[in-house]
């Protein structure tokens, strides 16, 4: 009876934690009034660290349906969103950029930023985790230099797939912001895409700034993290390197 109990037990933490894993998807708004459509992705833990996903260019946060999963096993929880800038990918439209367009909002790269500050305070209005890292892809990941360089009170590191000076921010360049970083940063990108960012990376304060390239020619943004992508074993492997040091 007692190994019954025991299993029983077992089984239904089991279907628990898996469960808190799955997606959840929510919604809230920008300060602007837009409404932002993301996925949650938590683990059993609500107090973990939290990383809040950015995706690239044309996409949604569908970009993060494999990505997501593994950061939770990692011992990450996770918020993957729509930016009003881009379209949809793995078979997930992007909401966020429906409602910008049907509201005659701007959807060019830098009217992103609303939404990348809506999803932080989100999560720290709801969770308030102890850690909270943003990850970008592509012209996301310059948004996220400049959220580094605006808010170290508020963000404690930073990956960033495939950045480069894509545009002006408030009439700046990714570099101005850059030599004001004074958090952990992580910057990697295909291989023939060194040149993009490395300028960038040089005004990082050397304590702060992390780089990484591939063995293999690798690919633009955090699509580096899916399985089906070559050289994937060693993004994550420089990856987790940098998570394990904060």
């Amino acid at each position: 009876m007692k190994q019954s109990i025991l299993f029983l037990a077992a089984v239904l933490l089991s279907v628990t934690i898996h469960a808190q894993a799955e997606k959840k998807e929510i919604k809230f708004n920008s300060s602007d009034n837009i409404t932002i459509t993301g996925d949650l992705y938590l683990t059993s833990n609500l107090n973990a660290p939290f990383i809040i996903l950015f995706h690239q260019a044309g996409y949604s946060r569908g970009e993060y349906i494999e990505t997501a999963p593994k950061f939770n096993k990692l011992g990450f929880n996770c918020l993957a969103i729509d930016q009003r800038s881009g379209k949809g990918v793995n078979d997930i439209p992007n909401e966020t950029n429906k409602d910008a367009s049907k509201k005659g909002l701007s959807t060019k790269y830098p009217d992103a930023m609303p939404d990348l500050e809506a999803a932080i305070k989100y999560v720290e209005e709801n969770y308030k985790p102890k850690k909270l890292i943003i990850l970008g892809s592509s012209y996301s990941s310059s948004l996220s230099l400049v959220l580094a360089a605006k808010y170290p009170d508020k963000i404690d590191a930073v990956l960033a797939f495939s950045p480069g000076e894509y545009f002006l921010f408030e009439d700046k360049k990714m570099e101005e912001y850059a030599s004001k970083i004074k958090i952990p940063v992580f910057l990697t990108s295909a291989k023939s895409e060194e040149h993009m960012w490395k300028p960038i990376f040089e005004k990082i304060p050397e304590v702060y700034g992390t780089g990484y390239l591939p063995e293999v020619e690798g690919i633009h943004g955090s699509r580096a993290l899916w399985g089906k992508i070559e050289g994937n074993e060693g993004y994550w492997k420089a990856v987790k390197g940098f998570l394990n040091k904060l």
